[in-house]
């Protein structure tokens, strides 16, 4: 018997059904459990190694939901727990639904909810597919019980009853969506416990894949940045793709505008105070959340998952002034229970609750320099690591020749997170790095004490976290990873025109090259040599700037 004449029998014959006693012997009993299982597995796409089909009516007495499951064993073999596919009837037999759902006896409400959301986001969805909450099966304790487990759904009425071809194309269709969520998540167990190389490796491939060049140092950089303190810096002329490495960066591994976990904010040069970023309280007395509170409150719901903001054109407006409670907040971070807390960024006077910065969200502001951005002081420098973007290459094409496809990973927070908040936490594992980075951080602060440019505890700190996790990973010899923590922490707190500042930047090349620069800029191409050569190069062309200009900074058009 076809498939669409059994479901039809099922739901013409079920309720008088009910009014006899259960028994493995009765027609529609059979009908549930044996014949449309038996039907369903001779379909030509039903592998009858990997799924197990099971219907049933009832346990002692009849449901009032009965149900055929198709199972992917790897997965479960009880629909009491796992995701699965299955027939849902109503309980007024009115209607059967092919669904994918999820065991409810073993499944927390809240893990539920996650998968149903987890299922509709990461899974494209023809439109004869419906992935909402409004599934009816009825009013009975069993069909409400039923109605959260399902992710998404086809429904079939008992008077218009698809031809059955059309119901194994659709049941067809809905097990390659639920193969698709097990190779996922197959794929996420697989990326979970990453190594830092790894990990760095597959977001380098997958930005390449997209046709966009950055170097494999660069992508190191940005994550090591990440990885010691929430808030980057991307610094650079316009155009030289500090916003897509951003977006590339966050859609490897998972994490994109579709499914809220990246979050683009243009910053509007009228921003005055917090209000337009955090909130505010209207005339009614009701809290409106900005842009940041929406990232941040659903962040706080998936603690496991990291979240991207990208503050584009930071500098259009102060940052001192719409970003200065993040930037204390950001300060406050510290341990409890083995977990990062922070103090609140909202009080619940204003916003009905106490809002905190969770440490699963990431912050990146893209800035220019030109006469129609502001300035950074030392107080945001000091709580930021600071990435330039100027190396441009337009004749490199070469990496266009064989791009190859690169899938995103779903990486959890840990691959982000960070280990150490406080000079103890790494001196312990590292003792070597704290001491070695300090000697050498003294050294430079001598130089820098005289235009009250030096560097306090909290710049020390983070340059040895910085150094920790790119030994921890092994990703760049020492000095190299301490070259790019002079132009991230270093150089950009530099600017001016007198003696002093000149005096400062020829003691810092000096430091970088073993060479004295004695007021002689010119014919210095070649950093190969140099102990820091990115710095060293940096370095020189601030000088260059000075003498020709009288005036100099770390940033280009300022």
């Amino acid at each position: 018997m076809a498939l669409r004449n059994q479901l039809l029998q099922v739901m013409e014959h079920y309720l008088q059904a009910k009014r006899d006693k259960l028994s493995k012997h009765h027609p529609i009993f059979r009908l549930v459990t044996t014949e449309i299982p038996n039907t369903i597995k001779l379909f030509s796409f039903i592998d009858q190694d990997r799924y197990v089909v099971k219907g049933s009516t009832g346990q002692g007495v009849w449901t009032d939901v009965p149900w055929i499951a198709i199972m992917n064993k790897t997965i479960t073999t009880s629909t009491q727990r796992g995701y699965y596919i299955v027939y849902l009837f109503s309980d007024d037999m009115k209607k059967v639904h092919l669904t994918l759902a999820q065991g409810v006896t073993e499944t927390p409400k809240e893990e539920m909810l996650r998968i149903n959301e987890e299922i509709r986001q990461i899974i494209p969805l023809n439109e004869n597919v419906k992935k909402d909450d409004e599934l009816n099966l009825g009013e009975s304790k069993k069909a409400k019980e039923y109605k959260p487990s399902v992710a998404a759904y086809i429904s079939y009425s008992i008077e218009r009853m698809p031809l059955d071809e059309q119901l194994q194309r659709d049941l067809q269709q809905m097990i390659q969506y639920y193969e698709n969520y097990v190779e996922i998540k197959t794929n996420m167990k697989k990326f979970e416990h990453l190594s830092y190389q790894s990990i760095v490796q597959h977001i380098y491939s997958y930005i390449s894949s997209k046709g966009f060049y950055y170097t494999k140092e660069e992508v190191i950089n940005l994550f090591l940045s990440l990885k010691t303190k929430p808030f980057v810096i991307l610094s650079g002329i316009s155009g030289t793709g500090k916003t897509k490495i951003v977006q590339w960066l966050a859609e490897s591994v998972g994490a994109t505008e579709k499914n809220g976990r990246f979050t683009l904010i243009p910053v509007r040069p009228d921003w005055n105070d917090g209000s337009d970023l955090l909130g505010y309280v209207d005339i009614k007395g009701e809290f409106k959340p900005g842009p940041l509170t929406k990232v941040i409150l659903e962040a706080e719901q998936h603690e496991e998952e990291p979240y991207f903001v990208l503050l584009d054109e930071m500098n259009l407006a102060r940052v001192e002034h719409y970003f200065s409670d993040v930037l204390s907040v950001m300060e406050s971070r510290r341990w409890e229970d083995e977990k990062i807390v922070s103090s609140n960024l909202l009080s619940k006077e204003i916003a009905g609750q106490d809002i905190s910065l969770p440490p699963n969200v990431y912050i990146i502001g893209t800035v220019n320099m030109d006469e129609t951005t502001h300035p950074f002081s030392k107080k945001v420098l000091d709580r930021a690591n600071t990435i330039e973007f100027n190396r441009v290459q337009l004749n490199h094409l070469d990496f266009l020749k064989e791009l190859k496809k690169v899938e995103p990973i779903s990486l959890k927070q840990e691959a982000f997170a960070a280990a150490y908040l406080h000079l103890k936490d790494v001196y312990h594992p590292y003792p070597h790095i704290v001491e070695k980075a300090t000697t050498e951080l003294v050294q430079i602060n001598e130089y820098l004490q005289p235009l009250g440019a030096h560097i306090g505890y909290r710049v020390r700190d983070e340059i040895c976290f910085y150094l920790a996790y790119n030994e921890e990973g092994q990703l760049m010899t020492y000095e190299n990873a301490f070259d790019h923590c002079l132009l991230l922490k270093i150089l950009p707190r530099i600017s001016g025109s007198d003696t002093r500042v000149q005096r400062a930047l020829e003691q810092l090349f000096t430091f970088c090259t073993k060479i004295e620069l004695n007021e002689e800029y010119d014919g210095l191409m070649d950093f190969t040599y140099a102990k820091y050569p990115k710095s060293a190069n940096k370095i020189l062309e601030m000088l260059r700037r000075l003498q020709s200009d009288g005036f100099t900074s770390f940033w280009i058009g300022s």
